[in-house]
């Protein structure tokens, strides 16, 4: 039942007879019935069919606008007809040749470094979480010290050492981390530390103590839902200088979303490794490790065969994937037009201009935030500065009151940040603050 000219209507009362089976299948063969770490409650549950620009649609025929936008990776929409084109031409000329030099690889990282400030050298991966252990990797090969520092609430990747006090329920004193999954070993917690987003006094104090023992310190420029206060990236740049740490700027998500440049050009700092997926391949899994020669150079394979200093091993089978660098490319052309980021920022300001109004009409006390192309909302009265403000606010009220906004046709992640894309335009804005409206009136309608 796939008819894009439908009314957005959100959930209807019943499923499809096809999603509920396929649903019904999912649970049977999928660990969770679910693809990866996140899940609604079972009445809340869809199957994705299709989606055209700023849109989607479940296998049920349900309409959603889109703010989750593959976790911020579709900055330019669904189906976008540019990339189709190139990832299709592509796949006629071939799809894969394994990691050696393909010419689109080439090609892309050529179009990338004017863009990117750190970027002497670059490795292509298949996603962020790759980049982000490349890059750890390599950083603590160049210092020769094993321990990372990451701040809570980032969220860095999948593997060992950065999922440590992501979201914990229950912080533990700084630098103790908090595993965030069974599985990893006692070993790799005790080489994490947490320091505090946003408090350069609490993390020059860590510093003082077991900077000399630090390979890199990773930051994410805009942690989730929190902007960093005026000078803390530049604070955190000064301090890994003075310890000789490695300063990682986890760009996976504010990479070209906040221009071309990213967040090193939209704050004004230079990291010594960035790293980056999402947005970077167009929908298609890719991603980057880029940064200073002395350190990415360390990948170079011909060290190990010379037999000189440090050999860092980076590969992976689909790393540089043709389709990915296809879709990149033609991403890039799409960016690089004249007032694309200028239009999608005026918009995110009368997104969250507007759901403000109709969040204060129904009385709601809900503070919509964000900057650039990015919005949240928390029941507080100012924008969080760190982890553990976010989870001082009545985190179980704001999800219920998500499910009600998703089930009017808007699509979020519930309890963590939303994106607006390229694609979204002022009919969606509108058809989002009826939408708003709608979900604060049953709302309150089950609350009082």
């Amino acid at each position: 039942m796939h008819n894009d000219s439908q009314p957005l209507l959100g959930r209807q009362d019943h499923l499809e007879a096809a999603e509920q089976r396929q649903l019904a299948e999912a649970t049977q063969f999928i660990a969770g019935g679910v693809l990866g770490g996140n899940a609604f409650p079972g009445d809340s549950q869809f199957v994705f069919s299709h989606g055209a620009g700023s849109r989607f649609w479940d296998t049920s025929g349900n309409g959603y606008i889109d703010y989750v936008l593959g976790s911020g990776t579709l900055f330019t929409g669904h189906a976008h007809p540019q990339i189709q084109k190139a990832v299709s031409e592509q796949m006629g000329r071939g799809a894969h040749f394994f990691s050696y030099l393909n010419e689109q690889a080439v090609e892309l990282t050529r179009r990338l470094r004017p863009h990117l400030r750190c970027a002497e050298r670059m490795r292509l991966t298949t996603s962020g979480s790759e980049s982000t252990f490349h890059a750890m990797r390599l950083a603590r090969a160049f210092t020769g010290r094993d321990k990372v520092l990451k701040f809570e609430g980032a969220y860095h990747g999948n593997h060992d050492y950065v999922q440590h006090s992501t979201t914990p329920k229950q912080p533990a004193p700084f630098p103790t981390p908090v595993p965030d999954t069974a599985g990893i070993p006692r070993a790799v917690q005790e080489l994490v530390l947490i320091a505090p987003y946003n408090d350069l006094d609490t993390l020059a104090k860590i510093l003082a103590e077991h900077g000399r023992d630090i390979a890199a310190i990773i930051v994410e420029p805009i942690q989730r839902i929190i902007s960093p206060l005026p000078g803390f990236l530049q604070g955190i740049r000064e301090l890994t200088d003075k310890y000789g740490i490695v300063m990682i700027l986890d760009e996976v998500v504010t990479g070209f979303r906040y221009g071309l440049g990213g967040a090193q050009a939209w704050f004004d700092i230079e990291p010594d490794l960035a790293t980056y997926g999402k947005i970077i391949g167009g929908g298609l899994p890719l991603g980057a490790v880029v940064g200073k020669a002395a350190i990415m150079d360390q990948a170079d394979p011909m060290r190990k065969i010379r037999g000189e200093g440090t050999y860092v091993y980076q590969n992976g089978t689909l790393q540089g994937h043709p389709l990915g660098c296809a879709a990149a490319l033609a991403t890039l052309d799409i960016l690089e037009a004249p007032s694309v980021y200028e239009r999608v920022y005026a918009m995110a300001d009368k997104l969250r201009a507007g759901l403000q109004r109709v969040l204060d009409a129904n009385g709601m006390n809900l503070l919509v935030f964000g900057e650039g192309p990015m919005w949240h909302m928390l029941f507080t009265d100012r924008a969080p500065q760190n982890w553990r403000e976010i989870i001082a606010t009545d985190m179980k009220k704001l999800a219920a009151f998500e499910q009600e906004v998703i089930a009017q046709g808007l699509f979020i992640l519930p309890g963590n940040r939303r994106f607006i894309s390229i694609a979204h335009t002022e009919e969606d804005l509108q058809v989002t603050f009826e939408a708003v409206d709608r979900a604060c009136k049953a709302f309150l309608a089950k609350t009082r």
